[in-house]
């Protein structure tokens, strides 16, 4: 089995376990030149006080950046850590996920800064665009997330719809 097939089931496993936030919409933001941008407010008021309060930042699959709730992200750590450090298609998906993590608060001014890393990892610009996927926040960069959906027909994903939802085989 490959490495990026263990990811995806790994990350669909635990997907499953973690307490879900029901967040809903589209956000855009800006970075600021230090690499700062701020919270959507309409983001926020689905955020309990404590949840809004410090949360992880860390890589993303498809090259987006992700943005953890405390309790989501220690669930998640804890799914993470018991792979096998020995078995070498677990080991480069602990890294992935353990290695870039960063605890974030916002400042006074409620903006987020986005490591330097982190931001690479993202090839994040400018522009962005920010959605709640399950367990966590993806920060996208908005030429990307346009270039995402631009990349699928209409009728490719129709057939993904069909077979994942719909039960059948594409």
């Amino acid at each position: 089995m490959g490495k990026s097939v263990i990811l995806c089931e790994l990350v669909q496993n635990w997907s499953k376990h973690l307490i879900m936030i029901d967040i809903l919409g589209e956000y855009q933001a800006t970075l600021d030149s230090k690499g700062r941008f701020l919270l959507p407010a309409a983001f926020k008021k689905q955020l309990s006080e404590e949840e809004g309060t410090r949360f992880v930042m860390n890589r993303g699959l498809d090259n987006c950046v992700t943005l953890f709730t405390l309790k989501n992200w220690e669930e998640f750590a804890a799914k993470i850590r018991t792979l096998n450090d020995f078995n070498e298609e677990e080991r480069p998906v602990r890294r992935f996920f353990l290695n870039g993590a960063a605890y974030v608060e916002p400042d006074s001014a409620g903006r987020l800064l986005i490591p330097a890393h982190l931001k690479e990892h993202g090839g994040l610009q400018k522009d962005l665009v920010m959605h709640w996927a399950d367990d966590k926040l993806e920060i996208w960069d908005s030429n990307k997330y346009k270039q995402l959906f631009d990349s699928i027909s209409p009728e490719t994903l129709s057939k993904m719809v069909h077979k994942v939802l719909g039960g059948g085989n594409a």
